[in-house]
Formats: structure tokens, sequence, C-alpha cells
């Protein structure tokens, strides 16, 4: 397979982190295509790319291995100073829906080592998306 370009890599990222609990819930896709319609390192992607993009990342996952592989590709792909905004990415993906399930906990692990994300890093990330996501109800 040939190497992903790095919003090919991010939007595997923000696929895996979804699709990590076999549950690829309405909400989370729909975040997926936010942060891809919304956020700056998207500015110069064709959002009609985005369907086969995803496509693509769940055949990777169905292979042998393919978790890791996916994670591999992407962090491959992502040059370095992309990788707290490919972890930023993953986990609005996953915080979406205001559930964490264990699957989705242990992907993120997983994206943190892969991408050398500091834990002080890791965690303004999270308060900040989780704070984003907070309701009055």
């Amino acid at each position: 397979m040939k190497k992903p370009t790095a919003h090919e890599a991010l939007i595997y990222l923000m696929v895996v982190t979804s699709a990590s609990d076999r549950d690829m819930t309405d909400v989370e896709l729909a975040r997926i295509g936010e942060v891809v319609q919304t956020w700056p390192i998207f500015e110069d992607f064709d959002a009609e790319k985005l369907v086969k993009i995803a496509q693509d990342c769940q055949k990777l996952l169905h292979q042998d291995g393919g978790l890791q592989k996916v994670i591999s590709l992407a962090q491959g792909a992502i040059p370095l100073h992309l990788h707290e905004t490919a972890y930023a990415a993953a986990f609005e993906v996953a915080a979406v829906d205001l559930e964490m399930r264990m699957e989705e906990l242990r992907v993120l692990q997983l994206l943190r080592s892969e991408l050398a994300v500091d834990p002080l890093t890791v965690a303004a990330i999270e308060r900040a998306s989780k704070a984003r996501h907070r309701s009055l109800t």
C-alpha cells in the first residue's frame, strides 16, 4: 500500500478511534466530517474524498495486524509538528458522544505512545475537548 498523505493519515486516526469499539456512531461520523470541514489543517483538503479515505482505512483495519498497521502508516505520514494536532483530532471523535469505552481509551493510549505526545499536552488536549462538548443540560 502507498504511504498516505498527511490528510489521509489524520482521517485514518479519527476513523480508527471511532471504529475501535466496533460501533461507528452517527455522532462520531458527523464529528469527523465537522473536523474536516472546519479545522485549518484541512483547509486545502478535498472533502469529497473523505468517504473513500474512511473506507480505505476500514479495509486496512480488517487485515491481520490492521490497527497497528494503520497507526504506523499514519505516524509515518504525519509530520512531527502535527502529532499533537493528530491526537487532538482523534480525541475529538472519542469525546463527542461524552462516553469513552475501554477500546477507545486503548486506541488513544496507543496513539499517545506512537505519536509521542507528552502527558501535559495530552491533558490539555483532553480537557479542552471535554469542555467543548459539554452542554447546559
